[in-house]
């Protein structure tokens, strides 16, 4: 096992995964930015470097002053947590060219699933079930035109190097779908230098539905069941819970879902945790559209319902480990909900809302945990995403979660700034999402 791991993050996650090696005995060293000094992830390691100014180009994103510290540190291992540096395949052979260990996968898997393109036919040619739409890359707007009259409207146009919905852009027409093409392209040479896109037929009021997976160096790999990630705003999840609703009501599909997931970590030889993630509509049908190669904001609805510690898998895989968890022995137990709480304002189109945090008191209780790296007095900066904390849950089923996390939620204090705390609350009274029938775009029509 390790004896030294950097965590190559910050805020939650980086506390999260601080606190795991620290139970493991492995020594834990965290790194910060000018804005970060102070806060919590750097108490709960042992120690801890300044890497740069708050701007995360010249902090969090500086590849060659995180791989300084490392070796200054004398670490063996590097988590990148998510987000980041974390799907950065040059930072990964970065890391391993100073001979130290990158707690994720193999860099070329994290190329192949980071073109959103590529993936996509991967998949197909792996026997997973992708959503109708264009062989690859699209050449340009033209082509676009042509190729969507035999895919048929309304249509996706999304970025091959996106995620969390940058560069994805809905076309209802062909007037539209030009607008949306060179919308995308703008986008994704901004965000990514990569300005190429693909096409996909729209599903309506999708479902948005992810397997857990982990995969160690020995051949062996097991799922760890489904969860649901319907509640979104600007394609980006708010609400998590495991199992999922929908997937509950369909037999097999579950089955059918979990063993397509685990297809393609067999193609891909994929290693270490990852999600493979779907769409599905009512009638139980599902398309691949992304593998995500790392710890996901969401992991920890799985570790709930499956009784265990995925970052503690993470790295005893990394280190070489065979995997101990043998799939007919795991099972679902009971339910669990995820509320991620933000730093925003959901009467305005759900716009970060910095501040300074005056009172934070987290909630207690049997099966509630809260994920954090805030605490009273500490500034949520417009410099990194608003996410203040976590609030999951865990009960016997699904009513009895929902009963569990409005409790939490109403213990919850945050005081000092605006937060979607509030608005939870609501949802958990919402008479949709207690019948479990959202869908992705469903909090943002509400």
């Amino acid at each position: 096992m390790f004896k030294a791991v950097l965590i190559a993050n910050r805020g939650e996650i980086a506390a999260r995964i601080a606190r795991t090696c620290k139970r493991m005995g492995i020594r834990t060293v965290a790194v910060y930015s000018e804005a970060d000094e102070g806060a919590p992830h750097t108490q709960i390691a042992d120690e801890a470097y300044l890497i740069g100014p708050a701007h995360v180009t010249k902090s969090y994103l500086n590849a060659e002053r995180i791989l300084e510290v490392a070796r200054e540190a004398g670490v063996d291992a590097i988590h990148p947590g998510y987000g980041l540096l974390s799907e950065n395949s040059d930072f990964v052979h970065a890391v391993e060219a100073a001979g130290i260990t990158f707690i994720g996968p193999r860099a070329e898997v994290m190329e192949l699933m980071g073109d959103k393109a590529r993936a996509r036919e991967f998949a197909q040619k792996a026997g997973v079930p992708v959503v109708p739409g264009s062989d690859g890359v699209v050449a340009d707007e033209d082509a676009a035109v042509a190729l969507a009259e035999s895919i048929g409207f309304p249509i996706l146009v999304k970025a091959s190097a996106g995620g969390g919905g940058i560069g994805m852009n809905l076309a209802k027409n062909e007037k539209k779908l030009r607008k949306a093409v060179q919308a995308s392209v703008r986008r994704a040479e901004s965000a990514f230098g990569d300005p190429s896109f693909y096409l996909e037929r729209y599903i309506e009021n999708p479902r948005h539905i992810e397997i857990q997976v982990l995969a160690d160096t020995h051949g062996n790999a097991i799922h760890l069941f489904e969860r649901e990630c319907s509640v979104q705003r600007r394609h980006q999840k708010v609400i998590e819970e495991a199992p999922s609703p929908l997937v509950s009501r369909h037999d097999g599909l579950r089955e059918r879902m979990c063993e397509a997931a685990l297809a393609l970590v067999r193609a891909s030889e994929y290693v270490n945790a990852g999600t493979v993630e779907f769409i599905a509509d009512e009638a139980g049908n599902f398309y691949f559209i992304e593998m995500n190669t790392r710890l996901q904001v969401e992991h920890p609805v799985t570790e709930m319902i499956a009784g265990l510690d995925l970052v503690e898998w993470q790295l005893r895989v990394a280190a070489g480990e065979e995997l101990t968890l043998a799939q007919d022995a795991l099972t679902i137990d009971g339910h669990a909900i995820e509320c991620r709480l933000y730093a925003e304002n959901p009467e305005k189109m759900f716009m970060p809302a910095p501040g300074t945090i005056t009172t934070f008191k987290a909630p207690t209780g049997e099966g509630v945990r809260l994920d954090s790296g805030v605490d009273a007095g500490r500034e949520v900066t417009p410099y990194y995403d608003p996410l203040i904390a976590k609030l999951i849950v865990h009960a016997t089923d699904r009513s009895a979660a929902i009963e569990k996390m409005k409790g939490a939620l109403t213990e919850m204090e945050i005081g000092g700034l605006t937060t979607n705390l509030s608005m939870h609350i609501d949802l958990m009274d919402d008479a949709d999402f207690q019948a479990g029938d959202i869908h992705t775009g469903w909090l943002e029509k509400r």
